[in-house]
């Protein structure tokens, strides 16, 4: 009896923050309907360097826990999405959501306060001809020019915003970029993107890298880093997520209003320094 009341306490505790705040209940999805990535691949039945390194960083910080799943069929349901405040989406294709629970999911549950989706890398190449879903994450993959092995230079237009303090003004990393179709810059805060004049290939037109926007009461953060498992590990990466975590439950400063006039100026700047086509 003392063994099972000793169990009951470590409950309690664990859903506590350090300062006493509840605890961050995520439901991180990882399954891959297309192609499948490195940093959500599980072998040899163990979770993924992504998982790894969420749940890691949840025990970290104490400020969230972390399920992980790759079976959205059983698990991103209306009634299991009840038990979280944020979801996570590491995803690829047309997932095995049915049709009300991804309704409840937009429409409800997303709506809330204190409710949040944090969209890593792939997460914009789900659900590429579903229009609710890529309405919310602001935008569908259209290639990737700049690959794994490419590092490319990135500018941080909000350096004041919580979620990329980590990152300075502008800072180079090694990893996938994708470029977007569905674009709605009029709805999206852009946060940081590639810096055309110094990456290869340098493109002439805007290519947005991470980006925040309301959703009802609720809060969307997507981030395109995240291809390779190395920038699982990268201190600047998890930082932002942390800071994310944190901008979602309102206790860090970010703001959220659309700013389509820095994307256009972004496309113009591209337009000046890529080379003549």
């Amino acid at each position: 009896m003392k063994r099972l009341i000793f169990l009951a306490a470590s409950l309690i505790l664990v859903t506590l923050t350090a300062n006493g705040a509840e605890k961050s209940k995520i439901l991180m999805l990882t399954q891959s309907q297309g192609f499948m990535h490195d940093s959500v691949r599980r072998q040899e039945k163990n979770l993924s360097p992504a998982e790894v390194a969420m749940i890691q960083l949840g025990q970290t910080t104490e400020l969230f826990t972390v399920d992980c799943t790759q079976d959205a069929a059983l698990d991103f349901t209306a009634e299991n999405l009840k038990k979280y405040d944020m979801v996570m989406f590491y995803t690829t294709g047309a997932l095995p959501i049915a049709e009300e629970d991804m309704k409840y999911f937009l429409n409800d549950w997303l709506t809330q306060k204190g409710h949040g989706f944090i969209g890593f890398h792939s997460a914009a190449d789900t659900y590429g001809d579903y229009q609710p879903y890529w309405d919310m994450v602001g935008g569908t993959f259209n290639g990737h020019p700049w690959n794994a092995g490419d590092t490319v230079t990135i500018t941080v237009h909000d350096p004041d915003h919580s979620t990329m303090k980590p990152f300075g003004s502008s800072f180079q990393i090694k990893d996938e970029i994708y470029q977007y179709k569905n674009w709605q810059p009029e709805k999206v805060r852009v946060l940081m993107s590639l810096d055309m004049s110094k990456c290869t290939p340098s493109m002439p037109y805007h290519v947005p890298v991470a980006w925040v926007k309301p959703w009802g009461e609720g809060r969307v953060y997507f981030n395109n880093l995240g291809h390779n498992p190395s920038t699982w590990q990268d201190k600047r990466f998890l930082d932002s997520v942390t800071a994310g975590i944190r901008w979602i439950r309102h206790e860090a400063d970010g703001e959220l209003k659309p700013n389509p006039e820095l994307s256009a100026a972004q496309e113009e700047l591209a337009k000046s320094v890529a080379p003549k086509q």
